[in-house]
């Protein structure tokens, strides 16, 4: 991961760490290196990160688990297990992001929050130079399915979350969505 990336990583935790509760069993899919996890840790009461390319799965104390695999595809939850969710720069690579909101939802506690982060499409235009003149290793972005930033709220409201924050970071390039899901949903 070359300096940008890791940047960009960074900036995007900050954003998204404050939505994370004291207490919160948490779920960080694209976890990548943990450090979304090891920010949060001091805080939660536990914490599972999925990732596809995760080097080896590992329990790695008796509050994490790391697990390598899809969500949703071959790593499957109880209901209502989870009361955080981040998926950071996440939906752009997946294939069905309306199968993953609903099983986000499914698998939140009522009052629970999903935490999105999502690039706006010229990032992928920005991305290109970026990796042509060496600057970025753009983070799979040739995994990018064409996601439209604008088309998240609709997702995650149609799988029955509601939005509580939404925001542009990194000069207007990025957006930060956090819906909940309602206490008086099963």
């Amino acid at each position: 991961m070359k300096a940008l990336d890791r940047f960009l990583q960074r900036w995007r935790i900050r954003m998204a760490t404050p939505h994370v509760r004291e207490g919160d069993r948490l779920l960080d899919i694209g976890c990548f290196d943990r450090s979304l996890i090891d920010r949060v840790l001091p805080r939660i009461a536990s914490a599972v990160g999925i990732d596809a390319h995760l080097a080896s799965p590992e329990k790695t104390d008796d509050r994490v688990e790391l697990l390598r695999g899809e969500f949703p595809g071959n790593v499957r939850f109880g209901d209502a297990c989870f009361d955080a969710i981040t998926l950071l720069a996440v939906l752009e690579h997946v294939d069905d992001p309306g199968l993953l909101a609903r099983e986000c939802e499914r698998i939140l506690a009522p009052g629970g929050r999903v935490i999105v982060t999502v690039p706006h499409p010229l990032v992928d235009v920005a991305l290109d130079v970026l990796m042509f003149v060496g600057l970025a290793d753009g983070m799979a972005a040739e995994e990018h399915h064409g996601f439209d930033v604008r088309e998240t709220r609709r997702i995650f409201e149609a799988a029955g979350l509601r939005l509580q924050h939404q925001r542009r970071f990194q000069l207007g390039l990025n957006r930060l969505y956090v819906f909940e899901k309602p206490l008086d949903a099963g």
